[in-house]
């Protein structure tokens, strides 16, 4: 199976290649199906940003590994997937988004196929470094190929569905996890990538259509800076926690500022073709649309934690059914991806994107006030419909919004920018919360939380004292999420009135062909 995917890569290469000159982006042709095989391969990769941490019991007793060892396993996909986006998307707009992103779903497929079959931790690592390569390399090039198939005034339902599909892949992540470790295995929730990348594969190759590209000169001193940059800000921040703040930590986050900011200045100067055309941020709703997808990423990662810490610790969850809680969260954005996606081509952005940060915000504070360790879980529910309700209205139409009035030519280079921020701001969100974890902790009185505590909650022998402490403690911490959410919610109260045909209700203008790339 491995040649005839490699095959059928090289094939595409080839292709690609010859079609460089062919036939520009036809938006006449039903764009619909390409961005359902897109989202097979998108769903699929941020899945396994979340899936891990329900095996993490059974990969340490599998493979006689540590607890430290294990978070390496996700630390080492997020770390994979985050640096190399800025540059993955970049790559879209040269050689082709429809080949890179058959290239990426190509790797990630067998990298999970490895990822099953080894059997050292060391092994799992590695295989998860090759998974996050492939996954950086699918992301950009699914909001870029949205951008170039879909006319502006039709843009917003297509985001509708993607954006769906990145809220609710995160929240499946821990259920999908459960139910195959219990039943399988934790190899399984790599194994089970398998036959859905081919299938993912076949349809891409069939549905997605050939863009057209240009010879671009590539910007290799950014690839070096950027690339530089993003390693050392993304580890430094993510394994702070773990490395207690040392005084190399600091070095890397320090460096990797420097190193962002010679980019920066870098793009400024090349005058020939920079990797990130700095006249992307002059379109006012691009800038801010990315400060707003920052702190969702910031949020929608952080408030997960002490929410699944309280539920399993606490109240003596399994993972699985700690994980179910989010089940009416996944529902109302299934639920609402469509007529959300219908809105974001005729109402102002403002009013959507805003209506559904304010929304987060208040759901986050109300589940904050629930946790204790008395009641039912089922007070929970009604907070989580309105989460559902929240991420609906932001993910399609903040992408939307981003995405709207971006030059074809550069789609990539702008899901690439996109994708990083929100990829930073979830690396910042967990290493945030981890922090103030330990800070609330210490504050109740309590040790750092080593695993412990859920084996006796699961016994019923946490004492009372020590389970409101702990609870205290959670609720405190899940203020943080909101409390960055203001700041995305501030950006998307600054969005100014998009200009695009059909907005606001009018006649639709009719679509010419799409400018080559």
């Amino acid at each position: 199976m491995g040649s005839i995917v490699h095959g059928a890569v090289f094939t595409e290469l080839v292709t690609s290649t010859a079609s460089t000159t062919a036939a520009p982006d036809a938006p006449e042709k039903d764009p619909w199906p390409a961005l359902f095989a897109l989202c097979l391969g998108f769903f699929m990769i941020l899945v396994d940003s979340t899936i891990v941490s329900v095996a993490t019991p059974a990969i340490i007793e599998d493979l006689q590994a540590d607890v430290n060892a294990v978070v390496w396993v996700t630390s080492a996909y997020l770390l994979a997937y985050a640096v190399p986006v800025l540059i993955t998307g970049r790559l879209g707009d040269r050689f082709g988004p429809r080949r890179m992103y058959l290239i990426g779903l190509t790797v990630f497929t067998l990298a999970s196929l490895w990822c099953g079959l080894t059997g050292s931790i060391e092994g799992l690592v590695a295989a998860r470094v090759v998974q996050g390569l492939g996954a950086a390399m699918i992301t950009p090039q699914t909001m870029a190929i949205i951008t170039r198939i879909f006319p502006a005034e039709r843009r917003g339902k297509a985001m509708g569905l993607w954006g769906a599909t990145a809220g609710v892949a995160t929240l499946v992540g821990p259920i999908l996890g459960g139910v195959l470790v219990d039943a399988l295995g934790w190899e399984w929730i790599f194994f089970i990538n398998v036959p859905v990348g081919i299938v993912g594969f076949v349809l891409a190759l069939r549905l997605v259509p050939v863009l057209q590209t240009n010879s671009h000169r590539f910007d290799w001193l950014g690839v070096a800076l950027s690339g530089v940059g993003m390693f050392l800000l993304v580890f430094g921040v993510q394994e702070g926690h773990q490395l207690e703040w040392s005084a190399l930590v600091w070095s890397m986050i320090v460096g990797g500022i420097v190193f962002l900011a010679l980019f920066v200045g870098w793009q400024a100067r090349n005058r020939a073709e920079p990797l990130v055309p700095l006249s992307l941020f002059r379109d006012r709703n691009f800038s801010l649309a990315n400060v707003a997808i920052s702190a969702m990423g910031f949020a929608i990662t952080a408030m997960a934690i002490p929410l699944m810490l309280w539920a399993q610790v606490v109240r003596g969850l399994s993972p699985t059914r700690a994980a179910l809680l989010l089940v009416p969260m996944a529902v109302m954005s299934i639920a609402l991806a469509r007529p959300v996606g219908g809105m974001t081509d005729r109402v102002h952005p403002r009013l959507l994107t805003g209506s559904g940060l304010a929304a987060i915000i208040v759901s986050l504070v109300w589940l904050a006030l629930l946790l204790g360790p008395d009641g039912s879980v089922l007070w929970l529910v009604p907070p989580m419909l309105l989460l559902g309700i929240g991420n609906a209205f932001v993910w399609a139409p903040n992408s939307a919004t981003a995405t709207r009035n971006l030059p074809l030519q550069r789609a990539g280079a702008g899901a690439g920018v996109y994708n990083a921020t929100r990829q930073v701001g979830a690396v910042l969100g967990a290493a945030a919360i981890g922090v103030l974890i330990d800070a609330r902790l210490a504050a109740e009185g309590l040790p750092p939380y080593g695993g412990g505590e859920a084996g006796a909650s699961a016994a019923g022998a946490l004492p009372a004292p020590v389970a409101a402490a702990f609870s205290d403690a959670m609720g405190t911490s899940l203020l943080l999420p909101p409390a960055v959410l203001v700041v995305g919610l501030l950006a998307a109260l600054c969005f100014e009135r998009p200009g695009h045909a059909g907005f606001g209700g009018g006649s639709v203008a009719p679509v010419p062909a799409a400018a080559a790339d």
